[in-house]
């Protein structure tokens, strides 16, 4: 999608003589990964993709249109005309991902997140002595004896993220999908209590579910000078929350850490979240035949939902078929309409990108 920001099926082939029906065009199918959520330029939720293999349509193509055999008659037995397929759908989308995991990491910048994750699994996060090192969620496999999850490294949050202040939209969006948040809190920290607070009120304040969500707290960098006695402060004020104390660099705790959330998950069903948004589409109550404006010029212009699908059906290199849509304009009481507005013998009249000569 980064490279190819235009996407469209092909055509479908016309139909042949002797009623022969033309060959559907193929489907054009689009690999992405799992958590990716797919909008229209209406910001209306198209779907989202949850499952390995799982299918979800975001344009649809048009009918195909008849054949001239569709339109014999004892009249007219052979129909030197036929009728065009309708259009596809066609819109910008919005394609947005949010990382399916089954913890992620929460917390400050810098407070040792990424050194956890390639402690504790296959991720190769990159680990240095700045914030912001993470720019994007790194996902490693985290393998027990008889069980394994997945674990995602993401960007880290600092205070006014749910205004976007530093990644904050970039990283909140992908909280949503995780089933556990690992906190973790440094104690290096000035005030560890403090930062806690911080990063559950900015989580809070983006989406007020996420209170709800389940969390395991880690204090981590318990190798540092006075790591023990804010730690013991840092639990006092957490009262009854258990606090993993850990040394991610020096691989201290880290075991319990790993196993216990195993368990934890176990009693955690797969997070499904809300759809908020469902894709709204005309239905036939909805759709209006046809609605007639002049403008300054003095042109009559024909536009509406059901006007639009005949249009377009239409082959205006064919006189057989030219004629057959203006019997369908009439049909529509466009003709009476037309009147009542005061056309005349001669005026223009507008059908979207073709011009006609109104006659009496």
């Amino acid at each position: 999608l980064k490279y190819n920001r235009h996407i469209r099926a092909e055509n479908g082939v016309h139909g042949g003589a002797k009623g022969m029906h033309g060959a559907n065009a193929k489907d054009t199918y689009v690999r992405v990964p799992l958590g990716t959520i797919v909008y229209d330029d209406k910001d209306n939720l198209i779907g989202e993709v949850l499952e390995h293999g799982q299918t979800l349509l975001v344009a649809k193509g048009g009918k195909g249109g008849r054949g001239n055999m569709a339109f014999a008659s004892n009249r007219n037995k052979a129909p030197d005309f036929a009728e065009q397929g309708d259009l596809g759908e066609s819109f910008i989308a919005r394609v947005e991902l949010q990382v399916l995991a089954d913890v992620g990491l929460l917390g400050y910048p810098n407070v040792g997140k990424s050194t956890l994750i390639r402690r504790v699994s296959n991720a190769k996060a990159k680990v240095a002595d700045y914030e912001f090192t993470t720019l994007s969620p790194q996902l490693g496999m985290v393998i027990l004896d008889d069980d394994a999850y997945v674990m995602a490294d993401l960007p880290g949050l600092i205070e006014y993220a749910h205004l976007g202040v530093g990644l904050g939209l970039q990283f909140l969006k992908h909280v949503e999908r995780c089933r556990i948040l690992l906190h973790v809190v440094s104690m290096a920290s000035e005030n560890p209590f403090d930062d806690y607070q911080k990063i559950n009120n900015e989580l809070v304040l983006y989406d007020e579910n996420l209170k709800d969500r389940t969390q395991i707290v880690v204090a981590n960098k318990m190798d540092v000078e006075g790591a023990k006695e804010k730690f013991d402060a840092f639990q006092k004020a957490l009262k009854d929350i258990k606090v993993y104390p850990i040394s991610a660099l020096h691989n201290k705790g880290i075991d319990t850490l790993k196993y216990d959330i195993a368990k934890r998950l176990q009693t955690i069903p797969k997070f499904e979240p809300k759809d908020t948004k469902v894709r709204y589409t005309l239905e036939a109550e909805d759709q209006v035949d046809f609605v007639i404006t002049q403008a300054d010029d003095g042109i009559f212009e024909l536009s509406g939902d059901k006007l639009f699908v005949l249009f377009n059906r239409i082959d205006f290199n064919n006189d057989s078929a030219v004629k057959r849509f203006a019997r369908q304009l009439r049909g529509l009481g466009i003709d009476e309409a037309l009147k009542e507005k005061g056309v005349k013998h001669g005026d223009i009249v507008r059908i979207f990108d073709y011009e006609f000569e109104y006659f009496e």
